[in-house]
């Protein structure tokens, strides 16, 4: 079947034909292609049609799709082992490997998703405080936790849902607003919620708002009143960690979080999450604590092995980051000078390897309120004619692009001669 043909046969069985609201191209005069195989850094549709891709199933593709490394460890698995709801030696490796690696994770428990891992270190947080109200900061997402869907960028913000409908308002009552990159927002909040706070939550590098990296001084002033307060500080590294740099975006900023969480990288591009920190709070958990949070399939044998596969894989090979980085900044660079050419209002964000193309007249872009008031017309434009292209990027401008192990400087030099035609 024909990409057209599977998509709109799609609507029939799937709310608007997708999984995930941003695969379907919502307010775009293009159908989403109906990807078949990926190879490397490039992807294939049903239609036989190839893309470089920039999209690296949002994020955890970045050894590549069916890196022979992470293929084979599946491989290898799926022959003994599927699923089994009882611990395996596979889980302790990768748990033992993170630990060990990552500076601020003391213990760590799987999970099946991003959305488990942040709504469960919330959990913790709130279970060891014994307190109820959580900060979070206007534009970030943590997942599709009804506490968390205020405010809350990426696909809310890009279907221009205000909260999202079936979420009570009890859900989301202790959830307080902060202002991202603005500490004295945070200081209002403490000021008039001084031991009511359990925890605060935040992306250290913004994905989904578009990429904004955090300034430096405002998660120093963040981790201190945190500490001042008796407050958990959660890094949700979902989309950062393991990918910016091994050790996540905390390493970049050399913060130390009470409790970080993963996902996306970590699973190898399987299903995946965890949630780790400080071992006092850990040990808060069940069974050895009283915070109950349990998961049927978390840590399944085969991702356990993918998972196991990629970070290991990163871990021995650190010039990855160098080159990812590169490639990244000729992309960043060169993008910026087309659009000078051209007199288009094109202002990137970046952090090595993951960057953000806003359509903003105002300039720099560092928060939510400037993240809203960019030109999605005219990215929606360019994101047309660079899909037709063969470029697979984000529909939405509030998502980040991801640059991976395996692309090329000739992938990059595509983008740019597509980019000059626009």
């Amino acid at each position: 079947m024909r990409n057209s043909d599977i998509f709109n046969e799609s609507k029939i069985y799937m709310p608007g034909g997708v999984n995930s609201p941003v695969r379907a191209y919502v307010g775009l005069d293009v159908d989403p292609p109906v990807i078949k195989k990926g190879i490397g850094a490039h992807v294939f549709d049903e239609d036989g049609k190839e893309y470089v891709d920039f999209i690296s199933a949002w994020g955890p593709m970045i050894l590549g799709h069916c890196d022979e490394d992470v293929v084979k460890a599946i491989k290898d698995t799926v022959e003994d082992a599927i699923s089994f709801g009882a611990p395996t030696d596979l889980e302790l490796k990768l748990a033992k490997h993170i630990c060990t690696t990552i500076d601020n994770v003391d213990m760590i428990r799987m999970v099946n998703s991003g959305t488990e891992a942040t709504m469960s270190a919330v959990k913790v947080a709130r279970g060891c405080t014994k307190r109820d109200k959580i900060i979070k900061f206007a534009g970030c997402y943590h997942g599709h936790f009804d506490g968390f869907l205020v405010e809350a960028g990426s696909g809310v913000l890009t279907s221009n849902i205000p909260g999202s409908p079936g979420v009570p308002k009890g859900s989301i009552e202790n959830t307080l607003i902060a202002q991202y990159n603005d500490i004295g927002s945070v200081k209002e909040l403490f000021e008039k919620y001084p031991e009511d706070i359990a925890a605060v939550i935040i992306e250290p590098i913004a994905g989904n708002m578009g990429v904004i990296p955090a300034k430096q001084k405002f998660l120093e002033d963040l981790r201190e009143l945190c500490t001042k307060h008796g407050t958990i500080l959660i890094f949700d590294e979902v989309m950062t960690g393991f990918r910016v740099a091994y050790k996540g975006a905390q390493s970049l900023y050399g913060i130390k979080p009470d409790l970080s969480t993963f996902a996306k990288i970590m699973g190898g591009g399987l299903p995946s999450g965890a949630y780790g920190g400080r071992r006092d709070l850990m040990e808060q958990l069940t069974p050895m604590g009283p915070v109950y949070q349990a998961g049927t399939m978390s840590g399944s044998p085969i991702v356990m092995a993918a998972g196991y596969a990629t970070v290991t894989k990163l871990y021995n090979n650190p010039h990855y980051y160098d080159y990812m980085d590169k490639i990244a900044e000729k992309l960043q660079k060169e993008a910026e000078e087309v659009a000078k050419e051209k007199g288009l209002p094109l202002v990137i964000n970046r952090r090595v390897n993951m960057m953000t193309m806003f359509f903003n007249e105002g300039g720099e872009v560092t928060n939510y309120k400037q993240a809203k008031a960019c030109d999605t017309k005219l990215y929606g434009r360019f994101f047309e004619h660079m899909l037709k292209g063969g470029m697979f990027m984000s529909p939405s401008q509030f998502e980040a692009m991801f640059i991976g192990v395996k692309h090329t400087e000739e992938d990059i030099e595509k983008f740019i001669d597509l980019a000059r035609k626009f």
